[in-house]
């Protein structure tokens, strides 16, 4: 096959016609905020116009790589349910989509540019000088490099080759000014004179990060590309590429960053959360999701809850900001509570029953019942344990916490009512919630008490704790006649 004929039958396997997107994570551990944000956009992109959303793994950084990376990578999508059309685990019309198995062809490609005078061989060694007024450096370190390789007469390349000298390609910046559009930040223009001639492919073969990702996205028909606004500065080089290989560009959505706060970008390594930190810490996927998606845009209306259907139905890309984000737990943990008051209490029994397991050992304890307890009142799942192991063990508690203005209970009044209450509940044959209402309501008109003086220290003696997912009649009913009657007579005994 002539080179010509390679690239003529590349050309021909793109698919054309469609919008095309791709998300392309490096393999380097863990998916953070603005990674899961660039996969969220970019598959609503995809699906918003009928496209088609692509995986790419891009992982010519090989010093990066983490072991089982991809496998997070489809797990994180998959939990989303961001789901992919093509890519490594699914094939496609364009694969292979893992950038090293593409090896190859890259070179094709890198000889193509210097054919057409966009790139040039480069064999200035690591210990070579970079140019009359830059640091000494190697071809694979991108500094600002003078271009000297560039200039060299024809023979003096060919021979360097024949005789194996190592090299890198690097690309050749012309003259003049590069201009493109930005769907977020509109209209860019920068002097050629400020770009660099980039390494394209490294000493190893490998392509780095500028060439591989126009040469993919190209061919693979990728058109809407959404990315971090810190490759904005490089996009003009990008452009030349396109431009030097009679390519179309396509249409550039940079996202401003996620910060921590007004000026510090998240990082993992400052403790961050990631995506898979945040689920550890009992958030669900969904408040995730829609939290994320609002990192940076807006529907433009006053609606900020949607299910993933509804963000296909209302994203715009005219709705993503210019000004960076600030990353609210206290926010999110507001969707997380939301969200869970809003599921099915059989939805909420499952996701809640690992953590109530793991707190509660007592087998008399009806779990299913404690679910259904903690639902409107659990923000996180992780709020669980610390919310419901009183049932279980009732904790070491100071009388003080009998002491309430609001139920107008001290001491002494707490005393009389656990007085009262014990021979009442005593006395009750029907066990249930509405056994054990009608018991206290009653009870608390016969004492000409409101209702609150009687539950109050009722409560406090059940639970021993002063903020508890529920009241004194729920709490009574989960522990059973035995446990509470045995914890209201310690709580008398207790108050004297």
């Amino acid at each position: 096959m002539t080179p010509q004929t390679y690239f003529t039958e590349m050309e021909s396997r793109i698919p054309t016609g469609t919008v095309r997107t791709r998300f392309a994570p490096s393999p380097t551990g863990y998916m953070h905020v603005g990674n899961l944000r660039t996969a969220l956009y970019t598959y609503l992109i995809a699906r918003s116009q009928g496209g088609t959303f692509i995986l790419r793994i891009e992982d010519t950084d090989r010093s990066r790589l983490v072991e089982d990376a991809l496998e997070i990578i489809y797990k994180t999508l998959a939990d989303c349910g961001l789901t992919h059309d093509e890519g490594p685990d699914l094939g496609g019309p364009v694969g292979p989509y893992i950038q090293t198995e593409r090896r190859d062809l890259y070179g094709k490609y890198a000889a193509l540019l210097i054919e057409r005078g966009g790139g040039y061989y480069c064999f200035c060694g690591k210990d070579e000088p970079a140019g009359d007024d830059t640091p000494s450096g190697s071809c694979d370190i991108p500094t600002k490099y003078d271009g000297r390789c560039g200039r060299l007469p024809a023979e003096e390349v060919a021979a360097k080759l024949a005789a194996n000298t190592p090299y890198v390609i690097r690309q050749r910046i012309p003259e003049g000014r590069t201009a493109f559009s930005d769907v977020v930040f509109g209209e860019i223009e920068v002097d050629n004179a400020d770009l660099d001639d980039a390494v394209l492919i490294k000493s190893d073969g490998l392509p780095t990060y500028n060439f591989a990702n126009v040469i993919d996205d190209h061919l693979m028909g990728i058109t809407h590309v959404v990315r971090g606004s810190e490759y904005l500065s490089s996009t003009p080089k990008y452009n030349l590429l396109y431009k030097a290989f009679g390519w179309t560009p396509p249409i550039y959505i940079h996202c401003s960053p996620v910060m921590r706060d007004a000026t510090h970008k998240m990082s993992k390594r400052h403790g961050d959360p990631s995506y898979e930190d945040l689920i550890a810490m009992g958030y669900l996927t969904d408040a995730v999701l829609n939290y994320v998606a609002l990192l940076g845009w807006s529907p433009g209306g006053e609606e900020e809850m949607f299910t993933l259907d509804e963000l296909i139905k209302v994203f715009d890309v005219s709705g993503i900001s210019k000004s960076p984000a600030i990353f609210d737990m206290d926010k999110l943990r507001y969707f997380n509570s939301a969200y869970i008051r809003a599921m099915s209490p059989e939805a909420f029994r499952e996701l809640a029953l690992p953590y109530i397991r793991r707190t509660l050992q007592n087998p008399n304890i009806d779990t299913q019942a404690v679910a259904d307890l903690l639902q409107q009142r659990c923000e996180t799942l992780t709020d669980i344990p610390e919310k419901v192991d009183f049932f279980d063990a009732l904790p070491s508690y100071d009388t003080a916490l009998y002491t309430n203005k609001k139920s107008k209970t001290d001491e002494a009044v707490s005393k009389a009512m656990l007085n009262a209450a014990i021979p009442a509940l005593e006395a009750l044959t029907d066990w249930s919630k509405d056994g054990i209402h009608a018991c206290l309501i009653g009870l608390a008109e016969t004492l000409e008490v409101k209702n609150a003086t009687l539950m109050y220290p009722v409560r406090i003696a059940a639970a021993g704790k002063a903020v508890t997912p529920g009241g004194a009649v729920e709490i009574c009913a989960i522990l059973g006649k035995e446990e509470t009657l045995r914890r209201l007579r310690l709580g008398l005994e207790m108050l004297g």
